[in-house]
């Protein structure tokens, strides 16, 4: 079964795109070389380099390279889909029959950085923890609710283990393939892999030194003879995005921050730095906004759909992106998504029809009925993440919530404390980034709106929409599965669950002289193994 793009899907991104972005290097050298430091641009400090605890992509984006999965999604496919998992620390796999087994053989002669043997009881150890099956080995687990569904796993022999499931879930693998789905070694603490993570990856950690720089350095015993080319890799933590920008044209980095370029930075590099090789593309991220309907005042459901009525999304995306970020509800639009729905059906949901002026005064009237007007505002704290990606679209809300009798004041925060902050709910609505590492349901819905979910920051939960989780989950037809995803997206619009906003569209540039780049377009979690790049300098 086939759950990909159509034949289509790369000419129709690159409509959308009027620069003429590409989505993969042209230049595929024949001829790689070894040796060399890749630089490259860092947007903050990540809150440590311990992937399997951690929910931002400033960690993957530069600690992927440590590690390996089970399996991966190709790193020179540009579309994550079913189709493009590989195998990596797994050499095979097989289902049983129903759908309910899922059995690995595994690679022989893995070592750990620090030189012990890669087994089963590593993948058992990391899954345990991971899903919650051996409480209190992990200090959290934002993905835990993608696991819902595993009931244990056997260790056959050191090179054989099986995941069991409670019921059939065609997509498990897909979720194993993920950026955020690397082996863990069941030698190592997870509170040292916090500060001195080991794995089994194309490169080794040297070092993370705070607000400054992250380096990696290669793997001699890397499994994959004659890899990694490159000596290192060098992140540079840099705050302002400007800063970052002209530094890249003076060509004193290799490559920007992945997601950081906007659609005038790249003209700026296009202009200043002509032969620098660069993508815009989706990035399966939403910018949406969080409310705490736990507490007062937005516990009343009344509130929240005047709050959401509010929105003006075409605004948010002529401002921020001059048009090309794309309106969706919660899984990714079309063309670059697989399962978001097309805009006639998305426009029909509560809240997200186009009639700005009409929703605001359907806001105002409920507002009124609540008590409020011209003359008596409601005053709340708009709580975000201190980077442009968020602060920026949190001043557009803000702006936005005045026209419902709404005056929002900014509160904004360091990435190390935002997540803390959030997954204690402490606060009371915010601008958020949600980024769906697999353009599949079954990562998304889990993820974000299951009861208990650490990463469903608004505290949601419908157990009768989650039983409509799992029957979308087990339905093998990709139009019967899709109808019952577009219902559950219609009932998460009239519940007032994290409205989005928009779904990001961005940059990311890198000179000449980097070779065998490719970018992903429905993910920015899956593409930064980084173990056969290399520098022709």
């Amino acid at each position: 079964m086939r759950f990909g793009f159509t034949a289509h899907w790369l000419s129709a991104i690159c409509v959308l795109l009027p620069f003429g972005a590409s989505v993969a290097s042209a230049a595929q050298d024949p001829t790689p070389r070894h040796g060399g430091i890749l630089t490259v641009e860092h947007i903050d400090s990540p809150p440590s380099p311990s992937i399997q605890e951690e929910a931002t992509a400033s960690v993957v984006i530069p600690f992927m390279p440590l590690y390996n999965n089970l399996v991966v999604y190709d790193q020179h496919q540009p579309q994550n889909s079913l189709d493009t998992i590989v195998p990596e620390l797994a050499t095979a796999w097989r289902w049983n029959a129903d759908h309910t087994e899922l059995t690995f053989t595994l690679r022989n002669g893995v070592k750990w950085h620090d030189g012990k043997p890669f087994t089963s009881a590593d993948v058992k150890c990391t899954w345990e923890a991971v899903s919650g099956l051996e409480p209190g080995k992990i200090r959290k687990s934002p993905r835990q609710a993608w696991f819902t569904n595993l009931e244990k796993i056997t260790v056959n022999d050191p090179l054989e283990a099986t995941f069991h499931l409670k019921r059939p879930q065609p997509a498990f693998l897909a979720l194993l393939a993920a950026g955020w789905s690397p082996v863990y070694p069941c030698h190592v603490t997870f509170d040292a892999m916090r500060t001195q993570p080991i794995g089994t990856g194309p490169f080794r950690f040297v070092e993370f030194k705070r607000n400054e720089v992250m380096r990696l350095a290669r793997n001699p015993d890397y499994w994959k003879p004659g890899l990694p080319y490159l000596d290192g890799i060098e992140y540079r933590i840099i705050p302002s995005r400007s800063t970052r920008l002209l530094a890249f044209i003076a060509g004193k980095f290799d490559m920007t921050y992945p997601t950081d370029v906007t659609v005038s930075g790249l003209r700026d590099i296009r202009s200043q730095a002509p032969a620098a090789q660069c993508s815009m593309r989706p990035s399966n991220v939403s910018t949406n906004l969080i409310i705490n309907r736990d507490a007062p005042p937005f516990d009343n459901l009344d509130l929240r759909r005047a709050l959401a009525l509010s929105i003006d999304r075409k605004s948010f995306a002529a401002i921020l992106s001059e048009g090309q970020d794309q309106i969706g509800a919660s899984m990714l639009p079309p063309p670059a998504g697989i399962w978001g729905m097309p805009d006639a059906v998305r426009e029909a949901m509560f809240a997200y029809g186009p009639d700005v002026t009409k929703n605001r005064e359907d806001a105002r009237a409920i507002m009124r009925e609540l008590g409020y007007g011209p003359d008596k505002r409601l005053k709340v704290k708009v709580f975000t993440r201190d980077i442009p990606t968020f602060r920026d679209p949190a001043l557009l809300m803000v702006d936005q919530m005045k026209e419902i009798y709404i005056d929002g004041e900014l509160d904004v925060v360091d990435t190390t404390l935002f997540y803390n902050r959030v997954f204690r709910k402490d606060y009371t609505i915010g601008v958020n980034q949600t980024g769906s590492s697999v353009d599949d349901p079954d990562q998304h819905f889990y993820e974000n709106y299951a009861c208990g979910s650490l990463r469903n920051y608004t505290n949601y939960c419908n157990p009768g929409l989650e039983k409509e989780f799992d029957r979308q989950s087990m339905e093998t037809d990709p139009v019967k599965r899709k109808a019952i995803v577009w219902e559950i997206e219609r009932k998460l619009a009239d519940d007032v669950v994290r409205p989005i906003f928009f779904h990001s569209t961005v940059g990311f540039c890198w000179q000449p002289t980097v070779k065998n780049v490719t970018v992903m377009v429905n993910s920015i979690y899956n593409g930064w193994r980084y173990e056969d790049i290399w520098l022709d300098r």
